[in-house]
C-alpha cells in the first residue's frame, strides 16, 4: 500500500550502500538527494537514524522507533511496571520470564514493554519499512550507554517475515504466550488520527487478513493467547474470549489454554 514512496540517502551517508540495497530489494524508488514534492513518505537512512519523513503541506513530519528517549523511555521508568494492564494481561502477575510471541511487532512499543518487564519477546513485522524503523530503534538501543536499557533490548529479536505463515510453522507450546495487536479499520479523518498511526494506515493498511492470525496462535501459545483491540472492535475471527481487560481506550482479549506452572 506504498503511495507516493520512496527510500532515500545522502550519497555521502555511511548507510548510502544499505539504502540502496532496501530499495532494491523491495522495489522502491530511490533518491540520493531531497525527495521530489510529489513524494508522500520518504524512508530516509541518515548516519545516525532510519526515520520516515511524512509531507503534510509545507510541513514535514518525522517518525522513528526511540527506545533511548521519548514516551518509550518515559513508560519504562514511569509506566507502572507489572501493574500495567498489558502485564496482568500476559501473566506476569501470575509468573515471571515469560516468552512472548509478538505476531504484530508494529512500532515494538508493547514489545519494549514486556522485555522491560522480564519477558524474552520475539518481534515479528512483515512490512519491511516498519520493520527497517524498528531494527534501527533496536540498534540504536544496543549501542546506548545506559547498560539497563542494553539488557532490555537484548530480550527484543525481531524476525523478518509474514505472521501467519510463521505461527503456521511452529511447534505447539512454542511460546508461553502469543500476544496479537492487528491493525483495526481507521474510523476517524486522518488529521484527526495520531501521526504513526496514519502512516500504518497509509503504508501498511488495515490486517485484512487479521482473523486468520488467532487458529494458529491458540495452536502454538501453551498459556494463553492475548489481543489488544480498540473497545469497539468485533472479536478476532468472531471468537469470544475467555475473559478480558478493560482500559479507556483499549481492551485485552485472553484465550487461556494451561494455567502458569
Amino acid at each position: 500500500m506504498l503511495l507516493n514512496f520512496v527510500v532515500s540517502s545522502p550519497r555521502e551517508c555511511t548507510r548510502y550502500a544499505q539504502a540502496q540495497a532496501f530499495a532494491d530489494r523491495y522495489g522502491y524508488g530511490f533518491s540520493d538527494g531531497q525527495a521530489p514534492e510529489t513524494v508522500g513518505y520518504t524512508l530516509r537512512f541518515d548516519d545516525e537514524t532510519v526515520n520516515l519523513c511524512q509531507r503534510q503541506g509545507k510541513k514535514t513530519i518525522f517518525s522513528q522507533v526511540d527506545f533511548v528517549g521519548g514516551p518509550k523511555a518515559h513508560r519504562r521508568k514511569f509506566g507502572g511496571g507489572k501493574g500495567q494492564a498489558i502485564a496482568k494481561a500476559v501473566g506476569l502477575n501470575k509468573t515471571k520470564q515469560l516468552t512472548v510471541l509478538d505476531a504484530t511487532a508494529g512500532m515494538g512499543g508493547d514489545a519494549f514493554v514486556l522485555a522491560s518487564l522480564g519477558c524474552e519477546v520475539t518481534l515479528v513485522e512483515r512490512s519491511p519499512v516498519v520493520r527497517a524503523l524498528l531494527a534501527d530503534g533496536i540498534s540504536r538501543a544496543l549501542a546506548s550507554d545506559d547498560e539497563e536499557l542494553q539488557v532490555i533490548v537484548a530480550r527484543m529479536h525481531l524476525i523478518e517475515g509474514d505472521s501467519i505463515d510463521y505461527l503456521q510453522r511452529l511447534e505447539p507450546a512454542s511460546f508461553n504466550v502469543v500476544y496479537l495487536d492487528p491493525m483495526f479499520p481507521q474510523r476517524k479523518k486522518s488529521a484527526e488520527v495520531k501521526k504513526e498511526m496514519q502512516f500504518f494506515h497509509d503504508i501498511v493498511g488495515d490486517d485484512a487478513d487479521a482473523d486468520s492470525l488467532l487458529s494458529p496462535a491458540l495452536n502454538i501459545a501453551e498459556n494463553r493467547v492475548v489481543i489488544k483491540r480498540p473497545k469497539v472492535a468485533p472479536f478476532l475471527a468472531a471468537h469470544e474470549p475467555g475473559y478480558q481487560l478493560l482500559g479507556k481506550a483499549n481492551r485485552f482479549d485472553i484465550y487461556p489454554l494451561k494455567a502458569f506452572g
